[in-house]
């Protein structure tokens, strides 16, 4: 996995309409929180992903953006946003290429790890946290980022 301080590889994916996103377009807007998760409508990442868009004022105010990944495609993501009412960006990775350039690949290559990286604009790694299961800890390093960039979590 990243550690901080390293260097964000770049890359680009499908978002949740089809079109192409870049990491240097996300951080063209900002900071970055780029989190990963395993598959959505699951229990965890129904609760990050609603974490999330409740604290997305705050997240947007602090001059934030936000972006998921995952590998499920871009229709399931599509579906998954509208259930939710989710207003960040939601990116697919199937055959899990960012995921193993971020280092986030499940155990023995199954899955993906729940991860989130604080990225500047420089692709620098700021901080990161790691939650396979307690999903607090992704949302506890998105209200650090907002505090320490001058917004309300």
């Amino acid at each position: 996995m990243l550690k901080i301080g390293e260097r964000a590889p770049e890359f680009t994916l499908p978002d949740h309409t089809g079109a192409d996103r870049s990491l240097t377009e996300f951080l063209g807007l900002g900071a970055l929180i780029l989190f990963f998760y395993p598959a959505e409508f699951a229990g965890p990442a129904v609760a990050l992903a609603t974490a999330l868009r409740d604290l997305y004022p705050a997240i947007e105010a602090a001059g934030l953006c936000v972006a998921g990944v995952s590998p499920q495609s871009p229709a399931t993501h599509a579906n998954f946003r509208a259930r939710y009412r989710l207003p960040f960006v939601l990116l697919s990775d199937p055959i899990k290429t960012v995921v193993k350039m971020y280092g986030v690949n499940g155990p023995l290559g199954l899955g993906v790890r729940r991860a989130t990286f604080l990225l500047d604009g420089g692709r620098r790694v700021r901080d990161v946290a790691r939650a396979d299961f307690r999903v607090h800890r992704l949302t506890e390093l998105v209200r650090k980022a907002i505090l320490l960039r001058g917004g309300a979590a």
